[in-house]
């Protein structure tokens, strides 16, 4: 499948060159403990792909840690499970995007045209700060609904029949995409993002290919022992280093017209793709007070899709989303040598105020107006390396950032601005991009980190005083073998997406120490604690497994760590 899009200013594959993973700003001092280059036969291409996505997983154990060892194996629906979901799952050919999604991806070129910016004016009260993850639950359940009525599938749970997401046991992992990521050296994901609708998710890679995953069918219905292998129905090649991507946050399957994402990379001005046929549909250019181009470190749709947010060094263009090319709206983040300094790496819009939040690599975030880009505060510099990450709580009260070689995640209030409610501690060695997400209700905080653990958190165990404290995490496991750069949550059903893998290192006496490694017995001594190389994206089940008899006939659930 190397049917790659790369049309207009787009290059295909880049096989060198690769950037840092702090997207375009110098790293800081090297990774406190660099990973060992260790290139086992776990995550490379078979000969034969087994039906089944049984990917051996986790199996050695750690002091703490609950392992998950298989995918869950549910061997046919039960009474129970079946009221879970829908009565009637809808096959492959009802679902909203798999047959449009499954056509050729050769066809004619769509051209540079404005893509529309889709339906009618809704509720301000959107997140948009994640490609749509943590919208508000109203908005979250209603779309489904519409989209079901309009064409009578049951394909979507409805929302009497949604489930919710269960962090008294281990997530059990369904299937995910390894092969796919073995074909290219050192080919390490750098996160995924669930499509608003939840019918797709998007991942990014090393390779600076943008891959498009459909949502297996076969999830709806409990099937989960015959889940295969996902494979990508799209991939859209970059010219170079991925900066930021993300989803336009009216985006609606059955509506083809919304369909598009937008991506930045080193050297290329921020492209819009169509999420159908995998082409460029339009283009906007970036150019600095010297009129060269210049490439955006970060990107966020405005909540209505209106406007398209790029972050550069101390300045933020807007451009509109029906008009591409140059034109756009400056918005300095520093003025008469007031303000936030350092690169904007990372977007978050408030979900019931028109208010946006900047991250940046000094190490602080600012909120803006959305009218006029005007500094409404400034947070205060807590973080020990630049931020990489940031999300609103679905009340808007609550500001979430985390940052590179940083060890935790703060929540400052809003309604105090400089305030720190709380902090969540994580492992992040690295100048890699960790990711975190919020579900819809705002109630758990998920996050993975350089030592391959997925942390749950529940932020209503907070104290009600405000005080501020380090709150520990309801459940840990370990989701892959290297780093867990990427989670995402299904926007309204229990499924996580996480991605793994960063650049391998080898140990600086890994030469030499092969011979001095071996003892008198010619037996190599070797470091179980040493991460794998693991480049996959997974998918994994957070809701009921269905009646307790078939809960007792499973594995002992997971370790749950007290707050």
């Amino acid at each position: 499948m190397s049917d790659s899009a790369g049309s207009g200013e787009s290059g295909g594959v880049a096989g060198a060159g690769q950037d840092a993973e702090a997207d375009g700003e110098p790293p800081h001092q090297a990774p406190a403990s660099p990973e060992g280059d260790r290139l086992e036969g776990e995550v490379t291409s078979e000969d034969v792909v087994p039906s089944s996505a049984k990917r051996p997983r986790i199996s050695e154990e750690e002091p703490g840690l609950e392992q998950v060892a298989k995918p869950v194996g549910m061997h046919g629906e039960t009474p129970a499970q079946t009221g879970l979901l829908q009565e009637d799952p809808a096959p492959p050919e009802q679902s909203r995007v798999y047959a449009a999604a499954r056509e050729p991806l050769q066809r004619e070129d769509v051209g540079e045209e404005a893509p529309e910016s889709g339906g009618g004016e809704e509720e301000e009260c959107h997140q948009n700060g994640n490609g749509g993850h943590d919208a508000p639950l109203e908005e979250g359940e209603t779309k489904p609904e519409e989209e079901l009525n309009d064409n009578g599938s049951a394909d979507i749970p409805s929302e009497g029949q949604r489930l919710g997401l269960d962090f008294t046991q281990n997530p059990q992992m369904l299937t995910g995409s390894w092969t796919e990521y073995s074909n290219f050296p050192e080919n390490y994901l750098k996160g995924c993002k669930w499509a608003p609708d939840g019918s797709c998710i998007l991942t990014n890679s090393a390779d600076n290919v943008l891959r498009v995953y459909n949502l297996p069918p076969e999830i709806y219905s409990y099937n989960w022992d015959s889940l295969p292998e996902m494979s990508p129905v799209l991939r859209m090649a970059e010219g170079d280093t991925i900066y930021d991507y993300c989803w336009y946050p009216k985006m609606n399957s059955l509506d083809a017209d919304t369909c598009f994402l937008a991506s930045s990379s080193r050297d290329n001005p921020v492209h819009v793709w169509d999420a159908f046929y995998g082409e460029v549909r339009a283009s906007f250019r970036p150019y600095n007070h010297l009129d060269e181009l210049t490439a955006a470190h970060s990107l966020c749709f405005s909540p209505d899709g209106t406007q398209l947010y790029c972050g550069f060094d101390k300045t933020v263009r807007v451009f509109y989303t029906d008009r591409p090319g140059r034109d756009c709206e400056e918005r300095p983040t520093v003025v008469k040598k007031q303000g936030q300094n350092g690169i904007i790496s990372c977007f978050g819009f408030s979900p019931c105020q028109s208010v946006y939040a900047c991250g940046s690599y000094s190490r602080c975030a600012g909120l803006y107006s959305c009218q006029d880009g005007s500094l409404l505060a400034l947070l205060p510099t807590r973080h020990h390396g630049g931020l990489t990450h940031l999300l609103f709580s679905p009340d808007g009260n609550y500001l979430y950032t985390g940052g590179r070689k940083d060890p935790e995640i703060l929540c400052w209030d809003l309604r105090e601005p400089g305030e720190v409610v709380f902090s969540f501690k994580r492992n992040v060695a690295t100048n890699q991009r960790i990711y975190f997400d919020l579900d819809q209700s705002g109630r758990y905080l998920l996050s993975g980190d350089t030592e391959r653990v997925v942390s749950v958190w529940d932020t209503q165990a907070a104290p009600p005083d405000g005080t501020e404290q380090l709150l520990q995490p309801q459940l840990r496991f370990q989701a892959h073998w290297d780093c867990t750069n990427g989670i995402s949550i299904h926007p309204f059903m229990p499924l996580l997406a996480t991605s793994s893998g960063q650049r391998q290192f080898p140990s600086p006496g890994e030469s030499e120490g092969d011979s001095a490694s071996e003892g008198e017995g010619g037996e190599a001594v070797a470091s179980p604690q040493e991460p794998r190389q693991d480049n996959a994206l997974s998918l994994w089940w957070a809701g009921p497994l269905g009646p307790p008899a078939a809960e007792a006939s499973q594995e002992p659930s997971t370790e749950v760590v007290e707050a």
